[in-house]
């Protein structure tokens, strides 16, 4: 672009030649310092800086000193510019160069290397100059060009302000706090953020993408010290003065745009060089995946020792608008001396070279004006690099609109705006809005191409700043934990006591934050803090919050009374404890603070206490005694019955061994001790205290409720399983319990009788009652049984037969039967029957016997019949059922034609098809037990001879019938 001086501006160079001065050296030597000095030491003054962050800096510095009126913003963005402004704070590439002002400074000037910008920077270096005074800032690398290239310039050299030395690798948590660790990518960055979190507390993020009010909220979370590390790209090394320790770097290569490749010397002293600011030194070294750096590297940056620049970036800037070609070809002149070098293509070249090939932006760009209007179109800078063809669509839109009708259309760039102002998505989403905003921005800060540019410039603004506060906000959430990273940094600041307390609800606060809460011993982090890293991070805290607190409460568990501690199910120790003295009831807590464990016995098992991290080996050891002690005396009280019996044995032999079998056994012995224990020993047995019942042996002191509890306990500790939930109290029969584990039920006193399991204690007395009462023969059936067993009157008769006994219903009589019915009885149950033949009869192996086969017997032939035979069959015999064996259908014949029909009281059949018992014999005379079975009988033809029933028609039959009527 030609350049045409003002009138004034050569009269003043003509009268004398302006200084022009080189301040170079490394980081932290005060050079733009020195140069916002001399700016303001002049009448009127253009700094440029690499980057808009820079420029918004150092403005907000000069507003500090001179006022809004007086300073003016410039960057492609932004601009502002009060009618009165005297000095300007803009990025290299918008510095008003038309504008004479006596001062101009370029900072980092050693970027006219690079193969992107440099040659806007070079364009600077030869033809930008102010009118009394002209200063570039930079490395001593480009000493060498410059002498070259500005002959007149005067060099100053300074050293650097403090010593920066190399600290090798170091991992994440082990850097030092005031820490900048630099990535070169986006996703790399949030990596190392996200790691940062959860390790450190938190780290502030800058990338050269933030716009200034989201950098500037991020370094002041940096600078406030709320945070303790920072994360950055390479856009630190511009210029970014903060309180840096040290500098890590994450790796030793970038993309440079057009390829990976490794960092030079020069940069990694750029970026290195932010830590150590005024007199402090610095350190940098890497962290994380990085390996270790080249000796080279290190003995360069320490000692400041950098190969000079070799060239220079260049491009033309007199360029040629007659055509789009001779614009092009202006563009793609070679450079005029050595020392310069044509950098790669920057994004408005490539622009206008996708533009020239569109037939109607070439029909439209036909006077010099469409082609510098073109070049000005093209020039938008592309912020989003989306890396398509969307900025030349947007650049051919820009030129297509102003070449036809001279202006955008506002309502085009207002809703363009409008589209961007919205705060939802995540980082990348709002990165990517407030990169698109910078360029509608860019589009609105020209005031000769949009009406009223003022308000859409205003818009921009306020989009840009709504998007950056929510940028802000999310990278905050995201990245920043306050809570821990202001715990650490009191930690590592000082080794006072930090000021904690307790609640009474058991939260642990840590100079007002929050951290978890305490039971027992134990402390449990806040839910939110699910990550190890995080969780560490609380632990410390906690620890040095609990210092005194966990001395209080050992000593407050050895005072606590014994109805402070239970046992669970899981076999743990519990504690309900107070927080407070004199707390109100309910306000406490429970903790477990112990486990049991088997011992040498099941009555002696051992109390292990619970891990914890604020616990020392003396205090495990005071807790343990003082819950050892109270185990000990509850199983004293509980089964103390158990303890006192064996004391009692052991002045007798013959109780020493059913003592000690109890205590191996919790009190209780399952199994019948006829066969063991003689009546004499039953009672020395009772009389100690131990009971030999028809079930088990067994203390009665052992069955009460808690003595059951206790035992349960220790029966499911020596078996590793969780102790079974035991009924309440005052039950005497319960269904039987399908969750309880094998031999649960008998070891803990619960008969099984059928249906459901019953007390042992009650079992036992119920059954001394009953067999006391058929001692001799079937009794009555006590009315109050069934209730007295705690079950249904249904359910008795199988509970009986699981007690040994039978129950013997009432008979029931039809309406003409004789005699009184038979009331329900109990007896003892009858003993299986013993079969005493193995095989077949030695008379049946022979055959049929000759009796048999001759006839009937003579006694028989002279006898007659039988008198049941002439009387007919027996009322009370029952049909022999077809195919029935001759043991079971007898020898009863066919009855003869005139017998009597059968007796109308005869007793239905059973329901369960079992055979009747003759319980009652003929005449209603009751059974006399096992007495009648087991009496020898008489010989047939020794019995007495009965005389016949009277026949229906006989006199003395209807004389019968007639009382009975009357």
């Amino acid at each position: 672009m030609r350049r045409k001086s003002a009138p004034h501006s050569e009269y003043l160079r003509a009268m004398f030649e302006p200084r022009v001065r080189a301040v170079l050296g490394p980081t932290n030597t005060g050079k733009t310092h020195l140069a916002i000095e001399r700016l303001l030491a002049h009448s009127s003054g253009i700094i440029g800086f690499p980057l808009r962050l820079l420029a918004r800096e150092n403005y907000d510095r000069m507003v500090a000193q001179k006022g809004e009126k007086l300073v003016a913003l410039i960057t492609g963005e932004e601009k502002i510019v009060p009618p009165e402004a005297k000095w300007f704070a803009c990025t290299v590439e918008a510095m008003p160069l038309d504008r004479p002002v006596e001062f101009l400074a370029i900072d980092e000037i050693q970027l006219c290397a690079d193969p992107d910008r440099g040659h806007v920077f070079t364009d600077r270096l030869l033809h930008a100059r102010g009118m009394v005074e002209t200063m570039f800032l930079g490395a001593e690398t480009i000493a060498p060009l410059l002498r070259r290239l500005v002959p007149r310039a005067e060099i100053e050299t300074r050293p650097r302000l403090s010593q920066l030395t190399y600290a090798g690798p170091a991992k994440l948590t082990r850097l030092p706090a005031r820490s900048a660790i630099v990535a070169f990518s986006a996703q790399e960055v949030y990596a190392i953020a996200e790691a940062v979190r959860r390790r450190r507390g938190g780290c502030a993020v800058v990338m050269g993408r933030l716009s200034p009010r989201t950098r500037n909220a991020q370094v002041a979370l940096y600078q406030n010290r709320e945070v303790d590390f920072l994360v950055a790209t390479d856009a630190i090394g511009m210029g970014l003065n903060m309180d840096v320790d040290h500098v890590a770097f994450a790796a030793l290569s970038k993309f440079d745009g057009q390829q990976p490749r490794p960092l030079t010397a020069q940069e990694v002293a750029q970026i290195a060089g932010r830590a150590g600011r005024g007199m402090k030194d610095g350190s940098f070294g890497t962290t994380a995946e990085c390996p270790a750096m080249p000796d080279e590297i290190v003995a360069a940056v320490e000692t400041h020792a950098f190969e000079p620049i070799a060239q220079l970036a260049w491009r033309n800037s007199d360029l040629d608008f007659t055509s789009i070609d001779g614009l092009l070809g202006s563009l793609a002149m070679n450079p005029p001396q050595a020392g310069l070098a044509k950098g790669h293509d920057a994004v408005d070249h490539i622009t206008l070279e996708a533009l020239s090939r569109d037939v109607e932006v070439r029909g439209l760009a036909d006077t010099m004006s469409r082609v510098r209007l073109l070049w000005e179109a093209c020039q938008v800078p592309d912020f989003r690099k989306l890396a398509d063809d969307s900025h030349t669509a947007l650049c051919s839109k820009l030129f297509t609109h102003l070449a036809r009708d001279g202006k955008l259309p506002k309502d085009w760039v207002s809703s363009s705006l409008a589209v961007l102002e919205r705060t939802d998505g995540d980082l990348d989403t709002l990165m990517a809005r407030i990169t698109a905003i910078r360029v509608w921005a860019y589009i609105a800060a020209r005031n000769d191409w949009i009406d009223d540019a003022p308000s859409l410039q205003a818009d921009a603004r306020r989009a840009e700043d709504m998007v950056s506060d929510a940028l802000h906000e999310t990278l905050t959430a995201r990245f920043v934990d306050r809570r821990a990273a202001h715990l650490i940094r009191k930690m590592d600041d000082t080794e006072e006591e930090l000021l904690s307390a307790v609640t009474r609800r058991g939260e642990v606060v840590v100079e007002g934050h929050p951290v978890g809460h305490v039971k027992g011993f134990a402390f449990e982090p806040d839910s939110e803090t699910v990550d190890e890293e995080e969780r560490r991070v609380v632990l410390r805290a906690a620890r040095r919050a609990l210092v005194a607190e966990i001395p209080r409460r050992v000593a407050m568990l050895e005072a606590a009374k014994d109805d402070a501690f239970a046992l669970t199910p899981s076999h743990k120790i519990t504690w309900a404890y107070s927080h407070a003295p004199n707390m109100p009831a309910g306000l406490g807590d429970i903790a477990e603070v112990a486990k049991l464990k088997p011992g040498s016995e099941p009555s002696k098992p051992q109390v292990e206490v619970l891990a914890s991290e604020f616990l020392d080996g003396a205090q495990r050891e005071r807790i343990r005694e003082r819950l050892a002690t109270w185990l000990e005396a509850l199983i004293k009280r509980e089964l103390g019955a158990i303890f006192t019996a064996e004391g009692k044995a052991a002045e007798d032999n013959t109780l020493r061994g059913p003592a000690f079998r109890l205590r191996e056994e919790l009190g209780l012995a399952m199994g019948r001790t006829d066969p063991e224990i003689r009546p004499d020993l039953r009672q020395k047995l009772k009389a100690i205290g131990i009971r030999a019942g028809r079930y088990a042996l067994f203390v009665p002191e052992a069955m009460k409720p808690k003595a059951m509890a206790l035992r349960a306990q220790l029966w499911s500790l020596l078996r590793g399983i969780e102790a079974p939930k035991l009924p309440g109290g005052g039950l005497i029969a319960i269904p039987v319990r399908e969750d309880w584990p094998r031999g649960f039920a008998e070891t803990m006193g619960w008969l099984p009788a059928g249906p459901v399991l019953l007390r042992l204690d009650v079992a036992e007395r119920i059954a001394g009652e009953i067999g006391h009462l058929t001692r001799r023969a079937p009794a009555m059936l006590p009315v109050d049984l069934a209730s007295r067993l705690g079950i249904k009157g249904e359910m008795l008769g199988p509970v009986l037969d699981a007690m040994g006994f039978r129950l013997m219903p009432a008979e029931v009589l039809e309406e003409t039967a004789f005699g009184p019915p038979a009331p329900a009885r109990i007896a003892h149950a009858r003993p299986p029957r013993q079969e005493h033949h193995r095989g077949p009869r030695r008379d049946e192996q022979r055959g049929p016997r000759r009796d048999d086969q001759r006839g009937p017997k003579r006694d028989e032939q002279q006898r007659g019949p039988r008198r049941d035979d002439r009387r007919g069959p027996r009322p009370d015999a029952a049909p022999v059922a077809e195919g029935a064996a001759p043991a079971e259908a007898g020898t009863a014949e066919a009855p003869r034609q005139d017998a009597r029909p059968p007796r109308q009281d005869q007793r239905p059949p059973r329901q369960d098809q079992r055979p009747p018992r003759n319980d009652q014999r003929q005449g209603g005379k009751p059974y006399q037990g096992d007495r009648d079975r087991d009496r020898p009988r008489r010989p047939r033809e020794e019995r007495v001879q009965l005389p016949s029933m009277p026949r229906p028609d006989s006199p003395f039959a209807v004389l019968a019938n007639l009382l009975k009527k009357d």
